[in-house]
């Protein structure tokens, strides 16, 4: 993460660490919580507009106006650049996990280039994920963590040798890092037991189902829709929506799954997102409809932006023809 302007305070600020000190800092709720987000990440975090676009499902020129409005309220109101004091850290926990977020998914999956990851981005995240558990020891913010450590204990197996795309189906669970394994299923295990837990916590709860199945085969497809109704009902996002749908495809079969999808297409949801077409396409090809899969494919391929995503999108549709 790159480094702002170092803000004032006192001697004795709450917060030691650099970075996270510097995300306390501009997540300032005088100001409107996507833009307090948007502008961490640019001015902090040092991702480019593209990237927090891609976060937020939207265009870089409205993330760049959010930008600037964001810069244009601390001027004219005189916000003033400083570290919050340990009482206000409470306030600006849930933006400050949401930036952590960001910068974990980025760095899990790049949203463009020619690397799957972005090993740095990622390290760097459950650096500062460990940092605030420490400091604020909540459910969502060790919810967080076990999630960011779940989904990074399969990093050895989600890239061939050379740097292919390897869907967690086809991954090789002998390779996922036991020592991450352990420590976020603790974790997700410590998050729920306060019962105060929340979507970081759930979505750590169904990376745990991943991590307990033996094989893809044995995965309790049940228990993951299960959890994804009560995550949908905490934040209905089109995302955890089509994550859902793809996980009731799996239980109920790929015509359940596919109504779902085709539901959130029709919305007007997710018609740029990548993943929501390859996961329409994925399920016509289940069902034997290869000119809808064909389609599907086509319109994912030409959203993709990374590398290893585009020709895992190809190699689907020469498959196909």
């Amino acid at each position: 993460m790159d480094q702002a302007p170092e803000p004032s305070g006192p001697p004795d600020a709450p917060v030691e660490d650099d970075t996270l000190r510097l995300i306390f800092t501009c997540c300032h709720p005088a100001i409107a919580p996507d833009a307090q987000v948007a502008m961490t990440l640019r001015e902090v975090c040092g991702l480019t507009t593209e990237e927090i676009a891609a976060a937020f499902l939207t265009r870089p020129p409205t993330i760049a106006q959010r930008i600037v409005r964001a810069k244009g309220k601390i001027r004219d109101a005189h916000i003033p650049y400083q570290v919050p004091e340990r009482a206000e850290l409470a306030d600006r926990l849930d933006v400050v996990l949401h930036v952590i977020y960001l910068v974990f998914n980025e760095g899990y999956s790049a949203s463009s280039g020619a690397s799957l990851t972005r090993r740095d981005l990622s390290t760097e995240a459950i650096r500062v994920g460990r940092l605030l558990v420490e400091l604020l020891p909540e459910p969502e913010a060790e919810g967080l963590l076990a999630l960011m450590l779940l989904h990074e204990s399969r990093r050895p197996a989600r890239a061939t040798e050379d740097g292919e795309l390897v869907l967690l189906a086809d991954q090789d669970r002998s390779r996922w890092n036991p020592a991450l394994v352990a420590e976020g299923l603790a974790r997700v295990a410590s998050a729920l037991a306060s019962r105060r837990a929340g979507p970081y916590a759930l979505q750590a709860a169904i990376a745990a189902v991943h991590a307990e199945a033996p094989t893809a085969a044995a995965t309790d497809w049940a228990q993951i829709a299960g959890l994804y109704d009560v995550l949908l009902r905490l934040d209905p996002s089109p995302v955890v929506a089509l994550n859902r749908a793809a996980a009731i495809a799996m239980r109920d079969g790929p015509a359940a799954g596919l109504g779902l999808i085709d539901a959130i297409l029709a919305r007007g949801d997710l018609a740029d997102y990548h993943l929501a077409h390859s996961a329409r396409a994925e399920l016509c090809r289940r069902l034997g409809r290869l000119d809808e899969a064909r389609d599907a494919y086509r319109r994912a391929l030409a959203l993709a932006r990374q590398g290893p995503e585009q020709r895992f999108l190809a190699k689907r549709l020469e498959e196909l023809a």
